[in-house]
Formats: C-alpha cells, sequence, structure tokens
C-alpha cells in the first residue's frame, strides 16, 4: 500500500500507540487489577487506559467524529452522529488476562452507516491490518486476498462459542459445529473475533462464523473480509452482520456451500 489516506494513518498511529500500553501491561498481565463486567467478560485497568488513548487520539484528529467504543466510560454518549468511531481497544481480553498473545485492537471509521475503513492489530506480533473501502486490504502494506479453496474437505474454518450468559443459544451451536466439523478440514476457535475476520481476509482461515457479536467486535473486520476479495452475510437472515454482529465471513470458493450448510443445520 504505498499511499495512505489521511483517515487511515490518524487510525493507525492511534492504534500503534494504544498497543504500546496494551504490550507494557501484557508483560505484567498477573499484576493487573481486574473487576467483571458481565457473565463471561472481564474489563482490565489495560482495557480502559488503551480506550482512553483511543479516544484521546482519533478525537483530537477527527473532533467531529463520534464514538461507539465497547467499554462504558464517563465521556458523553457521541455514538448516534453521522461520522463515528466504532472502538474496541482490547478484543480477545481473555486471551490477554490469561497471558495469551492473540488479542488485538479494532477501529473502524463509520460514515453514515457505512464502514469506510478498518484498523485491526495485532500487537504481540506486531500485524497492522488495514483496509479501506474501494482501495483493498492490506497487511503490513502487503495486499491481501482471501483463498482459493474452493473444497469444503479441504478448508480450515473459525468459529466463536456461546459463552456463559448465553446459555440457550448453545444446543443450535452444538449442531451447527457438528453439522461443519463432518464437512472441513479444521476448526480452530481463538477467541477474538476481529482476528478472526483479518485472517479470513489474508487466507489464513477459508471461513468464519459466530453469532451474538458486538458491533464493536466485527466491523472493522468485515470491511477487510468484502476488501480482501471475499463474502459476509448473516447467519440469520433477519439480523445484520455489524449491526448484530452476526456472520458468516468466507472466500468465495466455498460461501455458497458453508452458508447453506450452517442456515439449515
Amino acid at each position: 500500500m504505498a499511499l495512505r489516506s489521511a483517515l487511515l494513518n490518524v487510525m493507525v498511529k492511534a492504534a500503534d500507540k494504544a498497543a504500546k500500553s496494551l504490550k507494557r501491561d501484557f508483560g505484567e498481565v498477573e499484576h493487573l487489577q481486574i473487576s467483571r463486567k458481565g457473565p463471561a467478560d472481564f474489563v482490565s485497568t489495560a482495557d480502559m487506559q488503551a480506550q482512553r488513548i483511543l479516544r484521546e487520539e482519533l478525537g483530537k484528529a477527527r473532533p467531529n467524529f463520534g464514538f461507539l467504543a465497547e467499554e462504558k466510560d464517563s465521556a458523553p454518549d457521541t455514538s448516534g452522529k453521522s461520522e463515528r468511531w466504532i472502538i474496541d481497544p482490547l478484543d480477545g481480553t481473555t486471551n490477554f488476562l490469561h497471558a495469551v498473545p492473540h488479542w488485538a485492537i479494532s477501529i473502524a471509521a463509520e460514515r453514515e452507516g457505512e464502514v469506510i475503513a478498518g484498523v485491526v492489530y495485532d500487537a504481540a506480533k506486531d500485524e497492522m491490518f488495514v483496509a479501506e473501502k474501494g482501495v483493498g486490504a492490506y497487511l503490513n502494506n502487503k495486499r491481501l486476498r482471501v483463498s482459493s479453496r474452493s473444497d469444503l474437505a479441504d478448508c480450515l474454518i473459525a468459529t466463536g462459542t456461546p459463552f456463559k450468559g448465553t446459555v440457550a443459544r448453545q444446543p443450535r451451536y452444538i449442531e451447527k459445529l457438528a453439522t461443519i466439523m463432518s464437512q472441513v478440514s479444521g476448526i480452530r476457535r481463538f477467541g477474538s473475533a476481529a482476528l478472526d475476520l483479518a485472517y479470513v481476509a489474508a487466507g489464513r482461515f477459508d471461513g468464519y462464523w459466530e453469532e451474538g457479536l458486538g458491533t464493536h467486535d466485527v466491523a472493522a473486520g468485515i470491511l477487510l473480509v468484502k476488501e480482501a476479495g471475499g463474502f459476509v452475510v448473516p447467519v440469520d437472515t433477519t439480523k445484520q452482520p455489524v449491526a448484530d454482529g452476526n456472520i458468516i465471513a468466507t472466500n468465495q470458493g466455498i460461501h455458497a456451500t458453508l452458508v447453506d450448510l450452517l442456515r439449515k443445520a
């Protein structure tokens, strides 16, 4: 990617600054002060500090933008603005707290309901995934394309499992999992939706599905997949991928088959 837009440069700079804070805390993860956030979710001091940095950097560069952020904080609610940042300062919090180096910072820029730019930064591996609508998706300046596999039996598929507090979804999920397991080369559950989508864009995974996610989890990653030549549709046709976090992301070759299997299971 020879030249990034001014907007994307702002996003990359903010992600890099927040990552420095997170990497310091990741090195001393045992000493973090942790409080419960939800049924199966934890919020750490690292998470909140990274969000403060993102708000400061992005807000300074684009003061007219609103924010839709994962963590609840004391900032005024500006999520209803027509131009807004959608941020997840630490996607993969549980991995982070267990010293598993698979977590990311996710930033999306949305205008009039459409995501126009996205960044997913895997700071532990120094992999910066970026995408801009109509320009393409890139990893550390190298153009990304989804995989070309078309036989489901050769494919590696990622997913996310229902967690505590979502027991009602478990039986239906297990049916889908059993159906897909019997058809593919392998299934992976890595614990970061943003990186799962980035890996589909990079051709590392051939497909990915998950339900019950938040907009902040998926907004940037969905753009990555689309700009890398992939497809993103909902599992449940009454829902929307970005707004409802209801996702099937695939390459072109297995799209119809995987969608059909998941919707019928």
